[in-house]
């Protein structure tokens, strides 16, 4: 594993956020260091671990997700919870929140109360549609966000109604870019310093919509519609006016991927394939020409991946310098030497909440710093675990006022 690496050291987050999209972006800043501390609500905590549960308590997607965090009970609804949050975010230089748009105002903690409290704190907001305009206080899960954005009509094939990606992309996307509008603003923040001046409430205010987020992975979506009428359909394994790139079913059954639309790679990918002649035919000779030829191609490409397995046809495009690979599954990416040489892939046992599972592998930690994957300091904690270590360690609480706070709940570490 790389020496020890923690950009974000010294950092302190306040999490309040639930399911996929702001525990995103906690996870992405504590795993640079950040010392994230995750607020739950009593009994059940984030609804998170209980998603994809196959056995136990406690889901391997919460313990994804929420790495590398400290995790405190909290009634938000109660006068106590709320005053403990005040009082916590005195400490911290980032609250995190996802609630529809108008809730943390209703409980008195609004970006107003929390920078009275703390005139530096960046307050990062995630919602389905923003924090202004007519559609604000609508509420709305990544799947809602992703068909707002235009994604959804792009994905699957054209004579079929629009499907989903197999992960929640919309929140993942709004995640990122949540932890990066939070640290875009401690950097203005400690410039700012530097001068002596604080920021406004504006500047600590990140305001992430779901259905933005999605929308700005859309490229030339709109420019195209404006500059040439264009309206974008479905294309199945294909991309929109690039050609030839696809997936291809080969002889042992398994599919590849073959992404030959560079005018220089497509003359050694149709040699490549047994047919020169399409690579040096003159109306082939741009993505566009390629593209009115798309059906044509694809049927040669796919006789050809037809006649190999996978691995065979793999070699002979790699040796062509033709850009190329294997669709994985899990078991694929698990035994992968690739993933392995940069430890993106980091063996933990975890708890189901009722047993202890060994050697259980976890995704690693992205970008890379020092040759490799930082590696994962624990993985998402138990509900409560460090109620005790930071209401009384932090805030100076007793025993009884962290009852109060936290609804009687004191899971303590």
């Amino acid at each position: 594993m790389p020496e020890h690496i923690a950009p974000l050291e010294g950092v302190r987050v306040l999490e309040l956020g639930n399911y996929i999209a702001a525990p995103t972006a906690g996870r992405l800043l504590a795993d640079f260091g950040a010392e994230v501390i995750k607020v739950e609500r009593p009994g059940t905590g984030d609804e998170l671990r209980n998603w994809r549960l196959k056995k136990g308590s406690v889901s391997m997607l919460y313990r994804t997700i929420n790495r590398n965090k400290k995790s405190i009970v909290l009634d938000l609804r109660s006068d106590a919870g709320r005053a403990a949050v005040l009082d916590l975010v005195k400490h911290c230089d980032v609250l995190l929140e996802n609630f529809r748009p108008g809730t943390l105002e209703k409980w008195g903690l609004g970006p107003e109360e929390l920078s009275a409290a703390n005139p530096d704190l960046v307050i990062t907001r995630i919602s389905a549609f923003g924090q202004t305009g007519p559609l604000a206080e609508r509420p709305g899960f990544a799947a809602v966000a992703e068909a707002f954005s235009g994604f959804r009509n792009l994905v699957g094939d054209p004579d079929r109604a629009p499907v989903r990606v197999g992960v929640s992309i919309g929140d993942s996307i709004a995640g990122l870019y949540a932890a990066f509008g939070a640290v875009m603003a401690l950097f203005q923040r400690e410039q700012a310093r530097g001068g002596k001046a604080s920021l406004g409430l504006d500047h600590r205010v990140i305001d992430v919509a779901l259905h933005e987020a999605m929308f700005s992975m859309m490229e030339s979506l709109i420019p195209d519609h404006g500059a040439y009428g264009e309206t974008r359909s479905r294309t199945g394994g294909r991309m929109e006016g690039i050609a030839p790139s696809n997936a291809y079913i080969c002889a042992d059954g398994a599919s590849i991927v073959v992404a030959g639309n560079g005018d220089g790679i497509f003359r050694r990918y149709m040699e490549a394939i047994g047919r020169p002649e399409l690579g040096t035919d003159p109306h082939l000779q741009s993505n566009a020409q390629r593209w009115e030829a798309r059906e044509m191609l694809d049927a040669a490409i796919g006789q050809w991946a037809a006649s190999l397995d996978s691995r065979a046809a793999l070699a002979i495009l790699d040796a062509a310098e033709v850009p190329a690979g294997p669709i994985y599954t899990a078991q694929d990416i698990a035994s992968e030497p690739q993933y392995s040489a940069r430890k993106m892939i980091q063996h933990l046992d975890v708890s189901t909440g009722e047993e202890t599972l060994h050697d259980v592998g976890f995704p690693g930690i992205v970008p890379v710093m020092g040759g490799a994957s930082l590696p994962i300091r624990n993985l998402g904690p138990d509900l409560g675990e460090h109620t005790a270590q930071v209401l009384a360690g932090l805030l100076g609480m007793t025993d009884a006022q962290i009852a109060q706070a936290s609804a009687g709940e004191r899971n303590m570490a």
